[in-house]
């Protein structure tokens, strides 16, 4: 799957999407997944309350099924008027 990221997340990170092969059920299995790569990604996902997440472009929840999806996207809470 094609996985994104933006604002700080991409920051900490280090890039802007990649393509990620994972068994992970949820979108919670992924972030441990991906949090347990390396420094950069567990300092990404240190806090996942801070965290928003989109699956195919439509807000989701972290224990949301992986099952189909083909692009997770990860951001910060978005503010504004």
């Amino acid at each position: 799957m094609n996985v994104m990221y933006f604002a700080w997340v991409r920051e900490r990170i280090g890039v802007p999407q990649e393509v990620v092969h994972s068994e992970a059920a949820t979108v919670a299995e992924l972030v441990s997944e991906l949090a347990a790569r390396e420094d950069r990604y567990a300092a990404a996902f240190a806090d996942i309350s801070a965290l928003r997440v989109a699956l195919d472009q439509e807000l989701s929840d972290f224990d949301a099924p992986l099952a189909g999806v083909r692009e997770v996207a990860f951001f910060p809470p978005m503010t504004g008027g």
